[in-house]
Protein backbone atom coordinates (compact mmCIF):
# COMPACT_ATOMS: atom_id res chain seq x y z
CA UNK A 1 0.00 0.00 0.00
CA UNK A 2 1.48 3.51 -1.13
CA UNK A 3 2.54 6.28 1.57
CA UNK A 4 -1.16 7.10 3.25
CA UNK A 5 -4.20 6.74 1.78
CA UNK A 6 -7.12 9.44 1.40
CA UNK A 7 -10.72 7.87 0.66
CA UNK A 8 -13.79 10.08 0.67
CA UNK A 9 -17.94 8.88 0.72
CA UNK A 10 -20.15 11.33 -1.00
CA UNK A 11 -23.67 11.18 -1.44
CA UNK A 12 -27.19 12.63 -1.40
CA UNK A 13 -28.75 12.86 2.13
CA UNK A 14 -29.73 9.49 3.05
CA UNK A 15 -27.67 7.54 0.64
CA UNK A 16 -25.96 5.69 3.73
CA UNK A 17 -22.69 7.42 4.13
CA UNK A 18 -23.08 6.46 8.11
CA UNK A 19 -23.50 2.91 7.96
CA UNK A 20 -20.81 2.23 4.91
CA UNK A 21 -18.57 3.87 6.67
CA UNK A 22 -19.02 1.66 9.67
CA UNK A 23 -18.48 -1.03 7.83
CA UNK A 24 -15.69 0.09 6.01
CA UNK A 25 -13.76 0.91 9.69
CA UNK A 26 -14.89 -3.20 10.72
CA UNK A 27 -13.45 -4.49 7.62
CA UNK A 28 -10.17 -2.45 7.73
CA UNK A 29 -9.61 -3.23 11.15
CA UNK A 30 -10.21 -6.98 10.00
CA UNK A 31 -7.54 -6.62 7.85
CA UNK A 32 -4.74 -4.65 10.27
CA UNK A 33 -4.75 -1.77 7.94
CA UNK A 34 -4.43 1.46 10.22
CA UNK A 35 -6.68 3.82 9.77
CA UNK A 36 -8.71 7.00 11.27
CA UNK A 37 -12.43 7.77 10.43
CA UNK A 38 -13.44 11.44 10.39
CA UNK A 39 -16.24 13.79 8.55
CA UNK A 40 -16.63 17.31 6.97
CA UNK A 41 -17.70 19.85 8.28
CA UNK A 42 -16.22 18.57 11.48
CA UNK A 43 -13.59 16.12 12.98
CA UNK A 44 -12.02 18.13 15.05
CA UNK A 45 -13.48 21.20 17.36
CA UNK A 46 -13.35 24.16 15.59
CA UNK A 47 -14.48 22.62 12.09
CA UNK A 48 -17.06 20.72 14.88
CA UNK A 49 -18.00 24.19 16.03
CA UNK A 50 -18.31 25.96 12.37
CA UNK A 51 -20.44 22.63 11.54
CA UNK A 52 -22.77 23.61 14.42
CA UNK A 53 -23.36 27.46 12.57
CA UNK A 54 -23.82 25.80 9.13
CA UNK A 55 -26.05 23.02 10.10
CA UNK A 56 -28.24 25.04 12.33
CA UNK A 57 -31.76 24.84 11.39
CA UNK A 58 -32.22 28.47 12.63
CA UNK A 59 -29.68 29.98 10.31
CA UNK A 60 -32.15 30.03 7.45
CA UNK A 61 -30.91 33.67 6.48
CA UNK A 62 -27.27 32.10 5.61
CA UNK A 63 -26.06 33.58 2.29
CA UNK A 64 -25.03 30.81 -0.14
CA UNK A 65 -21.50 32.12 -0.40
CA UNK A 66 -21.50 32.94 3.51
CA UNK A 67 -22.11 29.03 3.56
CA UNK A 68 -19.36 27.58 1.14
CA UNK A 69 -16.83 30.14 2.73
CA UNK A 70 -17.97 28.05 6.37
CA UNK A 71 -17.45 25.23 4.93
CA UNK A 72 -14.22 25.59 3.51
CA UNK A 73 -12.90 27.21 6.35
CA UNK A 74 -14.11 24.20 8.76
CA UNK A 75 -12.33 21.83 5.40
CA UNK A 76 -8.71 23.68 6.25
CA UNK A 77 -8.79 23.26 9.47
CA UNK A 78 -10.06 19.78 9.72
CA UNK A 79 -7.19 18.81 7.27
CA UNK A 80 -4.48 20.35 8.42
CA UNK A 81 -5.46 18.99 11.98
CA UNK A 82 -6.36 15.57 11.10
CA UNK A 83 -6.05 14.00 8.24
CA UNK A 84 -2.57 15.60 7.02
CA UNK A 85 -1.17 14.10 10.16
CA UNK A 86 -2.92 10.36 9.73
CA UNK A 87 -1.47 10.68 6.05
CA UNK A 88 1.84 11.25 7.06
CA UNK A 89 2.04 8.59 9.62
CA UNK A 90 0.70 6.50 6.46
CA UNK A 91 -2.62 5.58 7.66
CA UNK A 92 -5.86 5.22 5.57
CA UNK A 93 -7.94 7.98 6.17
CA UNK A 94 -12.02 7.73 5.59
CA UNK A 95 -13.56 10.91 5.43
CA UNK A 96 -17.76 11.37 4.56
CA UNK A 97 -17.39 14.09 2.48
CA UNK A 98 -14.90 16.48 1.14
CA UNK A 99 -14.08 18.92 -1.36
CA UNK A 100 -16.94 17.44 -4.09
CA UNK A 101 -19.92 18.11 -1.75
CA UNK A 102 -19.50 21.84 -1.83
CA UNK A 103 -19.14 21.52 -5.65
CA UNK A 104 -22.42 19.92 -6.06
CA UNK A 105 -24.05 21.52 -3.23
CA UNK A 106 -23.33 25.00 -2.83
CA UNK A 107 -21.33 25.21 -5.96
CA UNK A 108 -23.98 23.96 -8.66
CA UNK A 109 -27.64 22.89 -6.02
CA UNK A 110 -27.00 26.95 -4.59
CA UNK A 111 -25.95 27.76 -8.20
CA UNK A 112 -22.95 30.02 -6.68
CA UNK A 113 -20.72 27.94 -9.82
CA UNK A 114 -18.87 25.09 -9.80
CA UNK A 115 -15.60 26.48 -10.81
CA UNK A 116 -16.22 29.50 -8.35
CA UNK A 117 -16.44 27.34 -5.43
CA UNK A 118 -13.37 25.11 -6.22
CA UNK A 119 -11.42 28.36 -6.40
CA UNK A 120 -12.56 29.18 -2.48
CA UNK A 121 -11.19 25.39 -2.14
CA UNK A 122 -7.80 25.53 -3.94
CA UNK A 123 -6.97 28.03 -1.27
CA UNK A 124 -8.22 25.68 2.03
CA UNK A 125 -7.12 22.52 0.44
CA UNK A 126 -3.58 23.15 -1.19
CA UNK A 127 -2.67 19.93 -3.16
CA UNK A 128 -4.43 17.54 -1.34
CA UNK A 129 -7.32 16.07 -2.76
CA UNK A 130 -8.87 11.84 -2.05
CA UNK A 131 -7.57 8.93 -3.77
CA UNK A 132 -10.27 7.48 -4.24
CA UNK A 133 -13.77 9.19 -4.44
CA UNK A 134 -16.76 6.23 -3.39
CA UNK A 135 -19.82 8.24 -4.64
CA UNK A 136 -23.40 6.56 -3.11
CA UNK A 137 -26.11 7.51 -5.80
CA UNK A 138 -29.60 7.70 -4.63
CA UNK A 139 -32.69 8.97 -5.99
CA UNK A 140 -33.18 11.71 -3.81
CA UNK A 141 -37.17 11.38 -3.22
CA UNK A 142 -36.13 7.74 -2.16
CA UNK A 143 -33.24 9.50 0.15
CA UNK A 144 -35.01 11.99 1.99
CA UNK A 145 -37.82 9.28 3.00
CA UNK A 146 -35.05 7.20 4.47
CA UNK A 147 -34.13 10.66 6.53
CA UNK A 148 -37.99 10.94 7.81
CA UNK A 149 -37.98 6.72 9.04
CA UNK A 150 -34.61 7.10 10.36
CA UNK A 151 -35.81 8.66 13.90
CA UNK A 152 -32.05 8.76 15.77
CA UNK A 153 -30.78 11.07 12.44
CA UNK A 154 -29.51 14.11 13.06
CA UNK A 155 -31.69 16.24 11.24
CA UNK A 156 -29.97 19.66 9.90
CA UNK A 157 -30.60 22.92 7.83
CA UNK A 158 -30.24 21.03 4.49
CA UNK A 159 -32.44 18.05 5.24
CA UNK A 160 -35.02 20.67 5.36
CA UNK A 161 -34.52 22.22 1.49
CA UNK A 162 -37.40 20.47 -0.71
CA UNK A 163 -36.69 18.45 -3.45
CA UNK A 164 -35.70 20.22 -6.24
CA UNK A 165 -32.63 21.30 -4.59
CA UNK A 166 -31.58 17.26 -3.50
CA UNK A 167 -31.80 16.90 -7.41
CA UNK A 168 -30.08 19.62 -8.09
CA UNK A 169 -27.45 18.12 -5.68
CA UNK A 170 -27.60 14.50 -7.67
CA UNK A 171 -27.17 16.68 -10.61
CA UNK A 172 -24.33 18.33 -9.67
CA UNK A 173 -22.26 14.90 -8.62
CA UNK A 174 -23.24 13.19 -12.03
CA UNK A 175 -21.22 16.65 -13.54
CA UNK A 176 -18.56 15.22 -11.15
CA UNK A 177 -18.50 12.18 -11.91
CA UNK A 178 -17.82 12.48 -15.69
CA UNK A 179 -15.10 14.99 -15.29
CA UNK A 180 -13.39 12.70 -12.48
CA UNK A 181 -14.23 9.43 -14.12
CA UNK A 182 -10.75 7.88 -12.39
CA UNK A 183 -11.05 9.32 -9.32
CA UNK A 184 -14.98 9.10 -8.19
CA UNK A 185 -16.69 6.18 -8.59
CA UNK A 186 -20.47 5.31 -8.54
CA UNK A 187 -21.75 2.58 -6.21
CA UNK A 188 -25.69 2.22 -6.40
CA UNK A 189 -26.85 2.87 -2.79
CA UNK A 190 -30.68 1.74 -3.67
CA UNK A 191 -29.50 -1.89 -3.14
CA UNK A 192 -29.73 -3.88 0.14
CA UNK A 193 -26.84 -2.63 2.61
CA UNK A 194 -24.58 -6.02 2.22
CA UNK A 195 -24.52 -5.50 -1.66
CA UNK A 196 -23.92 -1.85 -1.63
CA UNK A 197 -20.79 -3.09 0.61
CA UNK A 198 -19.85 -6.12 -1.33
CA UNK A 199 -19.53 -3.36 -4.09
CA UNK A 200 -17.40 -0.98 -2.47
CA UNK A 201 -15.01 -4.05 -1.35
CA UNK A 202 -14.39 -4.77 -4.91
CA UNK A 203 -13.27 -0.65 -5.41
CA UNK A 204 -11.23 -0.71 -2.64
CA UNK A 205 -8.76 -3.71 -3.52
CA UNK A 206 -7.34 -1.87 -6.63
CA UNK A 207 -5.99 0.79 -4.01
CA UNK A 208 -5.22 -1.28 -1.23
CA UNK A 209 -2.61 -3.33 -2.92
Amino acid sequence: MKQGLFITLEGPEGSGKSTIIKLLEEYLSEMNIEFISTREPGGIEISEQIREIILNKNNITMDSRTEALLYAAARRQHLTERVIPALEKNKVVICDRFVDSSLAYQGYARGIGMNQVMEINKFAIDKYMPDLTIYLDIDPKLGLERIAKNKDREVNRLDLEKLDFHKRVREGYMILLKENPDRIKLVDASKDILEVFANIKKLLKNVLK
